[in-house]
Parts: C-alpha cells; sequence; structure tokens
C-alpha cells in the first residue's frame, strides 16, 4: 500500500519554510536509492506532468521536498512494479485525493551485468519475470511476443522465464512499432548489440577465467562499464549520423 508523506501539500507545490532546491540538487538525493537517474529524466517526468517544480524569475526550476518525494514515487513505481507512467499518474492522482492505493506485488529486476554474485556458477544471476509478467507488464499482446520472438528481439531462458530486462526491450518495441518501425526492421540493431555484446564478453573472459574471486568480481564491474561505455557510443553515432543526413 502506497501513502502520502506526511505534511506534503500536494502536487508543485511546497508548504511555508520548506527549501526549494535545483535539480542537481536533486539529483543527487535520489541517486542513493535511484543511481541511474539523471537530469534528463526528471525533465522528462516534468515534461511529462507528474511534477510540477517552481521556477524563478529566470526560468530556472526549485523543487520542494514534495517534489522530491513525488519523484522518488514514481521511480519506485517504475523500478519495482513495472508501472507505465499512465498508470503511475492514476495512482498519484488518487494519493492526492486521499485515497489509499494498493500496488501489484513487487518484481524483483536488475541489469543484466549488476546481477548477484553466483559463487557456485562463477557468473551473475538477474531476476527472471514470466511470460505472463512480461506481457502485463510491457501492455503488449501475445500475439506481439510471439512476433518478437520469431525475430529473435525477445528470448525466453531454459526455464521459460525472461531476464527482467526483456521488459524494457518489450516496451521500446512497441514504442518503435507505433512509428511503424516493424521487427523486421529491427533485426538490424539486435545484430549490432550482439556484435557489442560479444565485443564486451571478449574482453572479460580472461578475468572471468581466473581463479581469485575478487578478479571474477572485477570481470563483471568491467563488463558493465564496458557495456555503458558501448551504448553511450551508439548513441552518439547515431545522432552524429542524423546530425549528418539531416543537415
Amino acid at each position: 500500500m502506497l501513502r502520502t508523506p506526511t505534511g506534503g501539500t500536494g502536487h508543485g507545490a511546497a508548504a511555508a519554510g520548506d527549501r526549494l532546491v535545483s535539480i542537481g540538487t536533486v539529483l543527487n538525493q535520489l541517486r542513493d536509492e535511484f543511481p541511474e537517474v539523471t537530469i534528463s529524466k526528471i525533465r522528462f517526468l516534468e515534461a511529462e506532468g507528474l511534477v510540477e517544480p517552481r521556477r524563478t524569475a529566470s526560468g530556472y526550476r526549485k523543487f520542494s521536498p514534495q517534489d522530491v518525494e513525488r519523484l522518488a514515487q514514481i521511480l519506485r513505481m517504475q523500478r519495482d512494479h513495472y508501472l507505465p507512467l499512465k498508470v503511475i499518474r492514476e495512482h498519484l492522482d488518487a494519493l492526492a485525493r486521499g485515497e489509499q492505493v494498493r500496488l501489484p506485488a513487487p518484481t524483483p529486476q536488475r541489469d543484466l551485468l549488476d546481477g548477484a554474485w553466483d559463487p557456485e556458477g562463477d557468473r551473475p544471476t538477474a531476476a527472471r519475470v514470466g511470460r505472463a509478467e512480461l506481457l502485463a507488464a510491457a501492455e503488449v499482446t501475445e500475439a506481439e511476443l510471439v512476433e518478437w520472438e520469431s525475430y529473435g528481439l525477445l528470448t525466453a531462458g531454459p526455464e521459460g522465464g525472461y531476464d527482467a530486462e526483456a521488459v524494457t526491450v518489450a516496451r521500446l518495441v512497441a514504442d518503435l512499432g507505433r512509428f511503424g518501425l516493424e521487427p523486421r526492421h529491427l533485426r538490424a540493431v539486435k545484430a549490432a548489440a550482439d556484435r557489442e555484446a560479444g565485443l564486451v564478453e571478449q574482453m572479460v573472459a580472461p578475468l572471468r577465467r581466473h581463479r581469485n574471486p575478487q578478479t571474477r568480481a572485477h570481470a563483471e564491474a568491467t563488463a558493465k562499464e564496458l557495456a555503458g561505455l558501448s551504448v553511450r557510443l551508439h548513441a552518439a553515432l547515431v545522432q552524429t549520423a542524423l546530425g549528418l543526413r539531416l543537415q
């Protein structure tokens, strides 16, 4: 059950005496619990109408403690329950009306490269979701999932479950589909991702085979860092290519 923070004054407002802070300060406050949050993410949630910080005369955003708590609630509902923004907004509106909100049971999720260490298998493990959970969390149909699987965009594990990141993949494929990009168009993206993953695996493979547990643990941290750099490079190259072609 979700409760509103005590002493809150509501969405976008600050009580007398509350200290308003900048978006950078908000980012620092949230990162202890949400290390992946970015300023762009906060701005996106504002653009979607989920939080309404005050603005100074010069246009700078200023957030109240209630704004920060609201952002934390939004991020928890996304992280722990895979809720889309539309549903999150409905829950927050209900809370603002003083209603009690019951959320679905939390579904564990974890980045594949940030999984729990498995001393038996010497490999990271990740949270798994079932097929029904994937369909519900990503808000897609069985027919869509079957089609995406036929193109290799999503793959179930040996026991039928999916890694938690499959929810993100499904949502993104669905979003791209609304722009007319079909699964067959995304095969090249999947192939590029597989090649990048193979390159990362090649770099850390010697460390993963090491007998020292600390060295193997370092392999996973290195894999995560390499993956992050690879994703950033890919995004930068796409943006650069689009910029050149649209000039």
